[in-house]
C-alpha cells in the first residue's frame, strides 16, 4: 500500500476529476483482498451506499492492521485511501490522528457524489473505535 502522503501529493498534480476518479479506483485495487469469509454483517459498515467491509486485527507488536474491501469501485479507493493513513499504525497514534483533517485535503465531496462520500464518517468512526477499545 502506498503511503498516505505520496498519494495526496499525487492526487493534487492531478487536474482533470477523471485522473483523480482512476487514482481512486487504482488505490482500491491496491488492497491487501480480503477474505470473502470476513465478510460479514459484523464486518460491514452502515450508512454507506455500496457496501463497505472493514475487518481490524492487531499484529504482535500491538500495531492495527485492517482488512478492507467494497463491492464499488470509487468506494473501494476511497477506504484504501484511509486504510492507508491508519495501517500497522499503534492505537494511540491512530487516535491522536485528525483523519478527517486529513482526508480533507482531497476535497472528496466536491470531487465526489453524495452517495459516494455518505459513509466516509462512520468508516473513520469505525477506526477509531477499533483503536480505542484495543488502546484501552
Amino acid at each position: 500500500m502506498r503511503d498516505f502522503a505520496d498519494i495526496a501529493d499525487e492526487f493534487e498534480l492531478l487536474d482533470d476529476r477523471d485522473e483523480r476518479y482512476r487514482l481512486l479506483i487504482e488505490l482500491g485495487r491496491e488492497l491487501e483482498p480480503m477474505p470473502a469469509a470476513l465478510k460479514t454483517d459484523a464486518t460491514k459498515v452502515r450508512g454507506c451506499s455500496a457496501s463497505v467491509w472493514v475487518y481490524p486485527t492487531q499484529l504482535d507488536d500491538g500495531r492495527l492492521h485492517f482488512l478492507a474491501d467494497s463491492d464499488a469501485h470509487i468506494t473501494k479507493g476511497i477506504v484504501a485511501l484511509i486504510v492507508s493513513l491508519v495501517q500497522d499504525r499503534s492505537a494511540a497514534d491512530i487516535l491522536a490522528l485528525d483523519i478527517k483533517a486529513e482526508l480533507a485535503r482531497f476535497q472528496l465531496e466536491a470531487q465526489l457524489s453524495s452517495n459516494r462520500t455518505q459513509g466516509i464518517p462512520n468508516m473513520i468512526a469505525l477506526v477509531r473505535e477499533t483503536a480505542a477499545r484495543m488502546a484501552g
